[in-house]
């Protein structure tokens, strides 16, 4: 067959080089001369025991461009994030793209009723151990927030779920600052110790600055707790254009800038090589209603815009995107999802978090969450590029067919069909319309309805006993203070 041509994948840029060069010139000087106010004395120290001009008054720094360049040069352009299991890792970085179910939903849309109710632990657990089926998905995510425990340990209790249900990597984040300690004792004892653990970590903290130009004492110290224990975090700017942002797309994205940087310097003063993602959940603002649409074309710019900014920089980039706002999963879910998801391939965004959300990021549906699994597996497809996989393009195969009239017993047909084509599953209907079988006449919606329940049928991960034990009596210790003296039943 002679050597396979390397495939030709293709690539959507929305700026040019000078344009990136200049946003970054103006996130520089807007550290510089306006700064951030950072609510944490901790952070505030770290930051003008570096050359930084800090404000104790204000809780503004200052933030000169060279100690910002010495924190690029040592965040890692891409690191390894294990499963659960230590045994197999991802690349966070380079072109590769991950996806994960959007983070931190109050509510779930029930597949029966289609009404929407509060999640409890069943309903994330059964979304774990549904992401644990779906191939395409290559990241979970604490996705729900469990309203039948404390407030108090609802961070925590997501991880202590996620890490019996599934056991790919795991996207999450801190509600309330003494979270991290109760979340650390999870950690180690999945992973053994706590050397094992930065050695191998499998979970990424998401921390979100407020904007603008603010990070708050809890997300200050999610970065620097994880940067100390050598937990990836994932920096996750999010202005609002016109709200919370300058109203133009390129204000916002400078904006953006600002705010990550500023949160990369701080993981790399206390650990310098620690691993960092350049993230964000920036939206349009539509001025009608007062929304914030993450499925708006704006919002997708916003994200294209901010990915090649932190490329160019270096870092490993995040971004909430392929998602929709929609309240069911209809048309608009489909092509806000599908944009997004499409998007975000050709762009190489690293972590895609967005499957299965809609309205806002407030809802999960585990309908949707299957039928984007099916939209990652094209995308992935796509990323492939098409190959030459033969000396000839079609001139050999043609003279060899011409005989037969068809090329369906041709032996590259029967070598190169299944890597040509990408095979969906049953969600996807791509069966004949026949006479009398009207019975195939169903929705995406009613298959993925049946799918969620022959997936969750199949046997799920599970971890060693003792792990369990030790994960429970941790969750325990950390519920009674807060009236809790049992955990709810999830199964």
């Amino acid at each position: 067959m002679g050597a396979k041509v390397k495939a030709f994948v293709p690539r959507v840029k929305v700026l040019d080089r000078a344009m990136i060069s200049r946003i970054i010139d103006e996130a520089f000087e807007i550290l510089a001369k306006i700064g951030d106010m950072i609510e944490n004395e901790e952070a505030l120290k770290l930051l003008g025991d570096h050359g930084a001009e800090v404000d104790l008054a204000s809780q503004r720094a200052l933030i000169p461009r060279d100690l910002v360049e010495r924190a690029l040069k040592s965040a890692p352009r891409q690191f390894k994030l294990w499963d659960v299991t230590g045994k197999q890792s991802v690349t966070v970085g380079g072109d590769n793209v991950l996806y994960d179910p959007g983070s931190a939903a109050l509510n779930v849309l029930e597949g029966d009723t289609l009404q929407v109710r509060r999640a409890v632990g069943r309903d994330y657990a059964r979304l774990a151990r549904l992401v644990e089926q779906l191939p395409h998905l290559r990241l979970n995510s604490t996705a729900l927030v469990c309203s039948d425990v404390p407030v108090e340990i609802s961070d925590s209790y997501r991880l202590f779920l996620a890490v019996q249900n599934c056991h790919k990597p795991v996207v999450t984040g801190l509600f309330r600052p003494d979270g991290f300690d109760v979340m650390r004792k999870l950690m180690v004892a999945v992973r053994g110790s706590e050397e094992a653990l930065r050695k191998k970590p499998f979970a990424i903290y998401d921390a979100c600055p407020s904007p603008p130009l603010r990070w708050s004492e809890l997300t200050t110290h999610s970065l620097l707790r994880c940067s100390a224990a050598g937990v990836p975090s994932n920096i996750i700017a999010m202005p609002l254009t016109g709200a919370t942002g300058p109203v133009t797309l390129l204000g916002s994205v400078a904006q953006h800038t600002a705010e990550n940087l500023c949160g990369l310097l701080m993981t790399q003063l206390v650990n310098p090589g620690s691993p960092a993602i350049y993230g964000g959940a920036p939206s349009a603002f539509d001025m009608r209603r007062g929304t914030t649409p993450m499925g708006a074309i704006e919002t997708v710019m916003l994200d294209l815009a901010y990915n090649e900014v932190g490329k160019a920089l270096g870092l490993p980039v995040h971004s909430y995107i392929g998602l929709s706002d929609s309240k069911l999963v209809d048309t608009q879910a489909g092509y806000e999802t599908g944009i997004g998801i499409l998007f975000a391939a050709l762009a190489r965004i690293n972590v895609v978090s967005g499957a299965g959300i809609l309205d806002y990021i407030t809802c999960q549906s585990m309908e949707k969450l299957v039928i984007d699994n099916e939209l990652c597996g094209m995308a992935y497809r796509l990323l492939e590029g098409m190959v030459q996989r033969t000396p000839t393009l079609a001139f050999q195969a043609l003279t060899e067919v011409m005989e037969e009239g068809h090329f369906m017993a041709h032996p590259s047909t029967l070598e190169f069909f299944r890597q040509e084509l990408h095979f969906p599953g049953p969600v996807v209907d791509r069966t004949p319309t026949m006479t009398g079988e009207e019975e195939l006449r169903t929705s995406d919606f009613s298959r993925a309805r049946g799918q969620v329940e022959v997936l969750l049928d199949k046997e799920g991960f599970s971890l060693p006993a003792e792990t369990v034990r030790e994960l429970e009596s941790i969750m325990l210790a950390a519920a009674r203070p807060f009236g809790l003296d049992h955990l709810p039943e999830v199964d």
